[in-house]
């Protein structure tokens, strides 16, 4: 069984759960920080068990060209080559060829692509991707997809969801490392029919979980919560549901009321690297000039050991003499914020009491 439910808010679609994978279970609901390159920027594993991460995520694409798979299957798989003894998911490399669209020529078999390194040309479709994968040994693999991008008009997001779909059922034909998990991608853009087919198509093939993509793509928040309003009624209860590459805390917040299970999103670490802290009322720059005495902690009301034994003064001075300490400090912060964040969720669907913690926390954090 990959999925335990746990627990239903009677108010809302959340959801209590466990994803049971090869390495570890994962609470849920969760955030899952990212490791593009085989690590989590300026944080150690060690530190990322200390803030209670039980899932991260590394890059098939990026991960291919460097190291390469050669080198990665030699370590003995992911695992071992980066320390991390819990689970890892890894994404098919679908979104990198994506966003090389200048780069790139689209196929029946997949895509043919300039490297961003060296420029060299490389290929990449559903076999392939999924190949990669299986030599990572990821707990849970992504099948190749083509994300749709925003705007695109009905005709554009079919012809799109086409190719994702044969994909998808390619990639279910493919072997799996032992105890490897498959999620399937929905797509469609903005337009409902082809969201509601693509689910409907992947509910159909049986994958392991259910993800949600080609959101946060530059589309605006209220059309990202539209989409999930549309697909919540018909996401398989049996099965996870991860919302990809989203995204700030309200989001979170607001899609784990509409059934939502896991998360990743860049946004705590480069967010961190670039002066800002995450709080439950928003973020605050704290290179501003206004905290160059302001000893008190990020923010009082966390919990993680950043804001136990640190000053936004010292912070401050750090980041703004570009000392890594400082990069470091502020990337934990928001991780452990985000980490923590989801503990919260999870222990107010136990206690009965997510309604009241969701709208306190939308009205302490609005719409930028």
């Amino acid at each position: 069984m990959t999925f335990e439910l746990l627990g239903q808010d009677a108010s809302s679609r959340a959801r209590l759960g466990t994803v049971h994978t090869a390495h570890g279970d994962i609470q849920t609901p969760v955030f899952m920080p990212v490791g593009t390159q085989a690590t989590v920027k300026a944080v150690s594993p060690d530190e990322l068990r200390e803030i209670g991460a039980e899932v991260i995520l590394g890059n098939t694409y990026h991960l291919n060209i460097r190291p390469g798979t050669d080198i990665i299957r030699e370590a003995g798989g992911l695992h071992r080559f980066m320390s991390w003894d819990r689970s890892i998911l890894t994404d098919s490399g679908g979104y990198q060829v994506f966003s090389l669209s200048k780069l790139r020529q689209v196929g029946p078999d997949g895509v043919t692509f300039q490297s961003h390194v060296d420029g060299s040309t490389l290929f990449l479709g559903p076999r392939e991707a999924m190949a990669i994968q299986r030599d990572f040994g990821s707990d849970i693999v992504m099948v190749f997809d083509e994300c749709t991008p925003y705007p695109a008009t009905h005709e554009e997001a079919q012809e799109s969801l086409g190719l994702t779909m044969r994909w998808a059922e390619t990639c279910r034909e493919q072997k799996r490392a032992p105890g490897q998990l498959v999620f399937g991608i929905v797509q469609g853009g903005l337009h409902r029919d082809l969201r509601e087919t693509s689910l409907n198509h992947l509910i159909e093939l049986d994958f392991d979980g259910i993800a949600l993509g080609g959101l946060s793509v530059g589309e605006p928040e209220r059309d990202m919560m539209t989409v999930l309003d549309w697909l919540a009624p018909e996401l398989p209860p049996e099965k996870p549901h991860y919302l990809m590459g989203v995204g700030t805390p309200r989001q979170l917040v607001a899609a784990v009321a509409r059934g939502v299970d896991m998360f990743d999103c860049v946004l705590p670490t480069r967010v961190g690297r670039n002066g800002s802290a995450y709080t439950a009322t928003g973020t605050i720059p704290i290179k501003a000039g206004r905290f160059k005495r302001d000893f008190g902690p990020i923010d009082e009301n966390c919990r993680c050991q950043v804001c136990r034994n640190f000053t936004r003064a010292y912070i401050r001075h750090l980041l703004n003499v570009n000392e890594i300490l400082g990069l470091r400090l502020m990337t934990m912060h928001n991780l452990a914020f985000y980490l923590n964040l989801m503990a919260d969720l999870r222990q107010h669907l136990r206690q009965g009491t997510f309604r009241e913690f969701h709208d306190a926390f939308m009205a302490a954090d609005p719409p930028d």
